[in-house]
């Protein structure tokens, strides 16, 4: 079998076949040479440049390789070709298993409006919108306020919140209808959109659905994927909590109604917006989801096993659906930064260590540490899934595995996942997809000193460092501060998220001590063996440290920070940043430049929008001002750091340079 695909769900789909006794053949680009899929699999091809459209979406390339391997079969993961009904078609008459629904299917859910119109004809309730072939920007803003606002516009060839803008007024409607047109171009090839009214507080629930060749159709029980940024899953879990038996059934049964309208194949979800007692049906992804593995957890089911079992024509078990028992709770890791936005990172996972496996807890990841994330897929490191015998249960889990992680490298949402699994509301299960932007305060706070005791406990790890790197270093190199009639000091300089701190270390008689700016000494030390842990006035705590050039990632106690080292000898005055300059905080594309030279700008206006892994970023200026140079135009390639737009002060009486 050849998965076409890579990441977290090819490693998966792999473990799962080998364990069967199927050969793997992985596909890779030249930015994946020595990705861990590659690694996993029997044997591995190239085939393209690091971008997607040249590599992962060249349905031709990952043909021509099946055949020439021989092949049997392919699994198309999610993501890429998975939804491509003409992928599907193609490996059907090249004679090669598609593992998932046939093409008609496929192409037959793939757009919105289409699938709507389907399931109104199979009594499947949907959202009141408008699903027309007319997209002219006129007819669609009187059917927006036909509607009525709110609506939603959503890209009607794909899904994953791209193209997908809530329009909350009339004046706002056609800016966001361009948004939405750019984001659904680029991510499908297709600028086509529909509307919908845009509930208030709406849940996502989702069916998980399997069909055997026969025709035979069940559900595997519900799930909750309500928690979102950007229209984008975050936390998911299964069953869905708080659905009356009565809603839980009519889902059920929508559900397979849903798979049956198309004749549908394999492992399939239906997704509904819910609210209240209300149901209506959203859209229908014809492959395996990213948050399949908290159905397995309830069902102890593998969904890929039987994927494979059906493509070769093997039955649904007659006494299927099997019983949902106890709960289960997945996170996705991301290289994101959510105080800003949730956007997201690229640069080397320089740490990744996680509590070893259990019955209980999971993780499914495609990399490892040392390993790059870059701006060419999706920044997922990975997905973490806990199950209990209830929902409270399996949340203490999650909280638990999330806090025995540990990465480093670059900006990550690690400490908001921490936040967001023990947050109360969470635990309560009062969930809609407005819960992310109803709890930001305590979701995102605004950035934090560090302790003075997180201080202390970096002071003794990096110390012990030292110390230890010193062991084997010329005696010119070694570093043990030695004052002849006097405690050894050592003097460190750091400045944390808000400010610059200093910390200076005493050594004498074989004990430390740090002072932390002017707060009185506190006792530390680190462990000899080098485990990560502390000792602060006499209390041992879980310490790491992750050391990449002056950039310290420190977790302390279970909380994170970043310090930043800064060489107490230096000369002062080296931070000459210009507030005036917008560079560009990631690789990408710029696909419009809202401004000119001798425009001017407010604080918080968008001046331009740029295209960088599958998101559109946009660029606000940063204070009032007036453009003095443009250094990009739209549909430029840019790299992270490329200054783009310069700004001067209104009062600087700007003249272009």
């Amino acid at each position: 079998m050849l998965v076409a695909n890579r990441g977290e769900i090819a490693c998966r789909i792999m473990r799962t076949a080998q364990r069967m006794g199927i050969r793997c053949i992985a596909v890779f680009s030249e930015a994946d040479a020595g990705a861990m899929h590659v690694a996993l699999s029997n044997e591995a091809h190239p085939i393209g440049p690091a971008a997607a459209r040249d590599s992962y979406l060249r349905a031709d390339r990952i043909i021509e390789v099946a055949r020439a391997t021989g092949a049997e079969a392919i699994h198309p993961g999610y993501g890429f070709l998975s939804e491509n009904a003409d992928f599907a078609d193609a490996c059907a008459a090249a004679g090669i298993a598609f593992i998932g629904p046939p093409g008609a299917a496929i192409r037959a859910m793939g757009s919105k409006a289409e699938s709507k119109a389907l399931m109104v004809a199979a009594g499947v309730p949907v959202v009141p919108g408008y699903h027309g072939e007319d997209q002219s920007a006129e007819c669609l803003a009187a059917e927006a306020a036909r509607i009525g606002f709110p609506v939603l516009i959503k890209a009607s060839a794909g899904g994953g919140g791209k193209g997908m803008r809530p329009v909350f007024s009339a004046a706002d409607f056609l800016d966001e209808l361009a948004g939405a047109r750019r984001e659904a171009k680029a991510a499908f090839g297709d600028d086509r959109v529909l509307l919908e009214r845009y509930l208030q507080k709406p849940r996502h629930v989702e069916v998980q659905v399997f069909a055997d060749q026969a025709g035979r159709t069940v559900h595997l029980h519900t799930r909750d994927c309500s928690v979102q940024r950007r229209h984008q899953k975050v936390l998911e879990e299964a069953p869905a909590p708080g659905l009356s038996d009565a809603l839980r059934d009519r889902l059920h049964v929508a559900a397979i109604a849903a798979a049956r309208a198309v004749g549908y194949v394999n492992a399939g979800t239906v997704e509904f917006i819910v609210e209240g007692e209300d149901a209506f049906f959203m859209e229908m992804n014809t492959r395996l989801q990213v948050e399949h593995p908290v159905t397995e957890m309830i069902t102890d089911l593998d969904l890929v096993e039987w994927q494979l079992r059906v493509a070769v024509g093997e039955s649904l078990p007659e006494h299927w659906p099997p019983q949902a028992e106890g709960h289960a709770v997945e996170v996705r890791l991301y290289a994101e930064d959510p105080g800003q936005d949730f956007r997201p990172s690229v640069g080397t996972l320089r740490r990744f260590a996680m509590p070893a496996p259990t019955s209980q807890v999971r993780t499914d990841t495609g990399v490892r540490g040392g390993d790059a994330i870059t701006p060419h897929y999706d920044p997922m490191i990975a997905k973490v899934i806990a199950a209990g015998s209830d929902r409270a249960t399996a949340l203490h889990r999650l909280a638990a595995t999330l806090a025995q992680t540990q990465l480093g490298g670059l900006t990550t949402n690690l400490a908001f996942l921490r936040r967001l699994v023990s947050h109360p509301a969470m635990g309560a299960a009062e969930l809609d997809t407005g819960f992310i932007a109803r709890h930001k305060a305590a979701l995102i706070p605004p950035p934090q000193e560090a302790p003075t005791v997180a201080l202390a406990g970096f002071a003794a790890v990096y110390l012990e460092r030292l110390r230890r790197d010193a062991a084997s270093a010329s005696p010119w190199d070694q570093c043990h501060a030695f004052r002849l009639f006097d405690a050894a000091e050592h003097l460190l300089l750091v400045r944390d998220a808000v400010r610059l701190r200093r910390i200076r270390l005493r050594e004498r008689r074989g004990s430390v001590e740090a002072l932390v700016d002017d707060e009185p000494p506190i006792r530390i030390a680190a462990d000899p063996a080098f485990v990560p842990r502390t000792c602060v006035d006499g209390v041992w705590y879980p310490a790491a440290i992750m050391l990449d050039d002056d950039v310290v990632g420190l977790s302390f106690a279970g909380g994170d920070y970043v310090l930043h080292l800064i060489d107490p000898y230096a000369p002062q005055g080296g931070e000459t940043a210009a507030e005036g300059r917008l560079s560009v905080p990631i690789p990408g594309r710029v696909v419009q430049l809202l401004v000119t030279v001798g425009d001017r700008v407010a604080r918080g206006q968008v001046i331009a929008i740029l295209e960088a892994m599958k998101t559109e970023l946009r660029i606000t200026a940063p204070a009032d001002g007036i453009v003095t140079h443009v250094g990009c135009a739209a549909g430029d390639s840019v790299e992270e750091g490329t200054e783009i737009i310069t700004l001067a002060s209104p009062g600087e009486g700007a003249s272009p340079p």
